[in-house]
């Protein structure tokens, strides 16, 4: 019997959102998110990491981003990259003036730099962002391609991101696989100080 990776992916989602829920109610409901999200997410694994984030309502808010930073280009590029991708529902925690400053051109350095404080060089599957977590006695430090660090820990099962501000992202979806890398979506949008 050969097992999809649709289900292997599917499964990883559930069981990753069912140890950071609380309630019962809240884990059905963000594991039918996790299910459409990878619904959309396998049937645009054969394009990059914009072509994939771009077929996934989820993530709609960061695509936004993405354009009005001109990153488009870079993270269609050869890469590998992997990137911590904020769900929309990640954005919705962001102040929403300072979130509609940010989208402006005259911000634009800024929503790069907090952008790329979201991708690090290298394509990291979740297993090797575990391993390297395990290999740093319960912690790892991740460079960004931003030039800033994140530190990756584990509670429970679920990866832990944190920023330079002392905020922190549970990864809630991994290994979505693109032509270029691999995303991993997560809770909430990490700052790089």
């Amino acid at each position: 019997m050969r097992i999809s990776p649709k289900l292997i992916l599917t499964t990883t989602a559930v069981v990753a959102l069912a140890a950071c829920s609380t309630d019962a109610p809240e884990a059905a409901a963000d594991e039918g998110s996790a299910e459409a999200m990878m619904d959309s997410a396998v049937t645009a694994e054969t394009g990059t990491i914009v072509d994939v984030a771009a077929g996934n309502a989820d993530f709609s808010t960061l695509v936004t981003a993405v354009t009005a930073a001109d990153l488009a280009t870079t993270l269609s590029g050869e890469g590998p990259f992997t990137v911590f991708a904020p769900t929309n529902d990640a954005f919705a925690k962001v102040d929403p003036d300072t979130l509609a400053a940010l989208l402006t051109p005259e911000m634009k350095d800024d929503l790069t730099g907090l952008l790329t404080y979201h991708v690090v060089a290298g394509q990291l599957k979740a297993a090797d962002v575990v391993k390297a977590i395990t290999d740093g006695g319960g912690s790892a430090v991740l460079t960004t391609v931003q030039g800033a660090s994140l530190t990756a820990t584990l509670d429970g099962e679920s990866v832990i991101l944190e920023d330079a501000a002392g905020g922190k992202s549970t990864v809630i979806l991994t290994d979505v696989e693109a032509s270029n890398g691999v995303i991993h979506a997560i809770d909430t949008v990490i700052m790089p100080g």
